[in-house]
């Protein structure tokens, strides 16, 4: 049986669920090695602020048990030299392309997606990376405030659909939800990494040079999940893109049933640079399997 992969995010549509996730697949073209870039869903771009970024101090990244812990700290080449350096090899390539914008202040969203405006025909979507935590001073993170998201969503207006990272790091993450939605998300991306620290027993010192850092992996798939149900439930109407802890195909099928209508693949990437067409196949056998014809089926259906 052929399964029907395509599927949509809000206005984009996609030749497929599977996208790469932000901060795990590079600025540009560094997949292709490993795989045709124009069989994945989309190629969502590591997070880039308007000018250079130098990021945290190394070292920046240390397994925990079955996680990956890091503190990159945003590290880019800025919005501008990405245009120019970066976004040719993946049109080459035939990515389709999500690109990834963050800032400090209000106005560097703004600056950031302005310097998009030019390029938006190449791109498919923005995501608005409002929940970093490697970025200084996390107690103020963006996503942490539904004043603050809906300043810094408002704020990245290009043209392009707007899809919102948020972080689980909340209380009521439904409630921050809204306010993107407010502000004029076209989407959310449910979730980015959780906050976390390791520490060197022998040292007796953190492990990452900027201390703590993001926890993702396969524990996060749980939080993710539950985000992604919690506000499905919350904006029935608001497309949502699932990320945290997909190493397998079902794991793929775990988020779409909770809600999302593409899922992302990151911190398996680091194990294995091919997870993402893996998570594909996976995610079509499954289907086969179980006699599903469209992946829209999938879709929000433990809500059924």
């Amino acid at each position: 049986m052929s399964v029907a992969l395509r599927t949509a995010v809000g206005p984009v549509s996609f030749a497929n669920p599977v996208l790469t996730a932000s901060g795990t697949a590079g600025h540009g073209a560094e997949l292709a090695a490993y795989g045709p870039l124009n069989g994945l869903g989309a190629v969502v771009v590591k997070s880039l602020c308007l000018e250079p970024w130098p990021g945290n101090p190394a070292p920046r990244l240390t397994e925990v048990g079955p996680s990956m812990l890091n503190s990159v700290g945003l590290s880019g080449p800025g919005v501008k030299a990405w245009l120019r350096d970066d976004l040719p090899a993946l049109r080459s390539a035939g990515a389709t392309v999500v690109v990834s914008i963050w800032g400090r202040r209000v106005e560097d969203f703004a600056a950031a997606a302005q310097a998009l405006v030019g390029a938006t025909e190449s791109l498919a979507a923005v995501e608005v990376n409002v929940s970093c935590p490697n970025i200084e001073d996390r107690a103020r993170m963006f996503a942490h405030s539904p004043t603050a998201t809906f300043d810094a969503v408002a704020a990245a207006e290009c043209g392009l659909p707007r899809w919102v990272k948020l972080s689980p790091n909340v209380a009521d993450l439904s409630a921050i939800a809204e306010a993107a939605q407010q502000a004029g998300a076209a989407a959310l991306t449910l979730v980015n990494t959780v906050l976390g620290m390791a520490i060197d027993v022998e040292a007796r010192r953190p492990v990452l040079g900027a201390g703590g850092g993001g926890l993702s992996g396969p524990p996060l798939r749980a939080v993710a999940v539950r985000a992604l149900y919690e506000c499905h439930r919350a904006l029935p109407d608001m497309p949502l893109v699932g990320v945290g802890g997909v190493f397998s195909g079902v794991d793929a099928v775990e988020l779409l049933l909770a809600g999302a209508s593409a899922v992302e693949v990151g911190t398996a990437t680091f194990r294995d640079p091919r997870a993402p067409w893996r998570v594909l196949r996976e995610l079509e056998a499954w289907c086969d399997a179980h006699g599903v014809k469209e992946i829209t089926e999938l879709i929000g259906a433990a809500h059924d």
